[in-house]
């Protein structure tokens, strides 16, 4: 699938109806999260009402991993294979995932001051997540002030793969050092879970956000193919030379 896409025009095809899908997807998925999150679901046995900001905090923080393992992932595959669609898909996913990490922080900041009596905290979750927030600065940052394509890609590329380590710091921050963050209630074995009124709109959430995810980045890439077949066309029309021209 990589290797069928990788090819610009046949990416062009895929996107043409997957688009589409993933922005109709994401309309649905979050207007049904909407009201399931402040409509349909009961309050929080512990947190009330404030347990509504998990449904825009814990997505988000879902989302800004999962762009960044994309983006490492593509940055790994230009690395080796030096294809220049997989850094357009990389350089797709950076803006919305700083956006979703951004979000993230503000969210838990709020719900932290709620939950915990403090806006901030340098634990290792909060810490990390921060981070993350900076290298995806950084990441952004180095496309825009090299003006050398291959060059921002590459140095790009370096730093997107030695960022990733800090994804699986983020993940288990709450298990390897202490934290007012709660560890996992649904993705860890053996995590007491969510009760279904309390999961349902949580999971609908997500899904609007990964399709939202998934929208950002065909656009993005889409995008960015444009603009590299504008830089590879001539600046300026070639110069017509006839018979006549050069009798007169």
């Amino acid at each position: 699938m990589i290797t069928y896409l990788a090819n610009p025009a046949r990416f062009l095809r895929f996107s043409r109806f997957a688009t589409p899908i993933a922005g109709w997807g994401a309309m649905i998925a979050l207007l049904a999260g909407v009201y399931f999150s402040l409509i349909g679901s009961p309050a929080a046995q512990d947190h009330g009402q404030n347990v509504r900001m998990m449904y825009v905090h814990v997505p988000a923080a879902w989302c800004a991993m999962a762009a960044y393992t994309g983006i490492a992932v593509a940055s790994l595959i230009s690395f080796i294979w030096r294809h220049p669609l997989a850094d357009s898909a990389a350089r797709s996913l950076a803006v919305p995932g700083a956006a979703f990490t951004f979000l993230a922080l503000v969210t838990g900041s709020l719900w932290g001051k709620v939950a915990w009596g403090t806006w901030w905290q340098w634990d290792g979750r909060m810490t990390s997540v921060l981070v993350l927030f900076f290298i995806y600065l950084g990441y952004i940052a180095l496309w825009s002030l090299i003006p050398k394509r291959q060059l921002a890609a590459r140095l790009a590329a370096i730093l997107a793969m030695v960022g990733w380590i800090n994804i699986p710091i983020i993940k288990f921050s709450v298990e390897w050092w202490n934290s007012l963050h709660q560890t996992a209630t649904i993705s860890q074995p053996g995590a007491p879970g969510l009760p279904s009124e309390l999961l349902l709109p949580l999971l609908v959430m997500a899904l609007g956000y990964t399709f939202l995810l998934a929208w950002f980045a065909l656009r993005g890439t889409e995008a960015e193919i444009v603009a590299m077949r504008a830089d590879r066309k001539p600046s300026q029309a070639p110069a017509t030379v006839t018979l006549e021209t050069l009798s007169s």
